[in-house]
């Protein structure tokens, strides 16, 4: 697993560091989608010495280098997920993330209505590279 982690930072050009590895590797190990102090938590049994501060600024690489996704939740804590993947969440009125079953996810993505990214394209004037659905059962803001 060790040497996939290194393969994937090189072809990102991220800077291959034992703390990096070990935050990217408890990222991918679990479907939980963490927050920074969780996945710190998860961390800190493999490699006690690391800060949470080097969590942050980790996740901060990986989601700049298109390894990882914050997935915002309403009360405003960060959550954070390995799979780039197109998929979708549901969010819970606590915060908890889930992906959403993948025959529903399908379901959800193959009705929209043909063209739509490339008239969002047109209007916002900047390109859509990623789609990003949720569904949440807390409140409405």
């Amino acid at each position: 697993m060790l040497a996939h982690i290194r393969s994937l930072f090189a072809e990102k050009r991220l800077r291959c560091t034992s703390q990096r590895t070990d935050v990217f590797a408890a990222l991918t190990s679990t479907k939980a989608h963490p927050t920074a102090e969780q996945l710190h938590r998860m961390v800190q049994e493999r490699s006690p010495g690391t800060s949470l501060a080097t969590v942050y600024n980790t996740l901060d690489a990986l989601c700049e280098s298109g390894l990882a996704r914050r997935v915002p939740t309403a009360g405003g804590v960060a959550r954070f997920d390995a799979d780039t993947s197109d998929h979708l969440h549901a969010v819970t009125a606590d915060d908890e993330v889930m992906d959403v079953p993948t025959d529903l996810c399908n379901e959800v993505l193959c009705s929209m209505p043909a063209g739509l990214r490339q008239r969002l394209e047109s209007r916002l004037g900047t390109p859509v590279r990623h789609l990003s659905i949720q569904f949440s059962d807390g409140p409405v803001e």
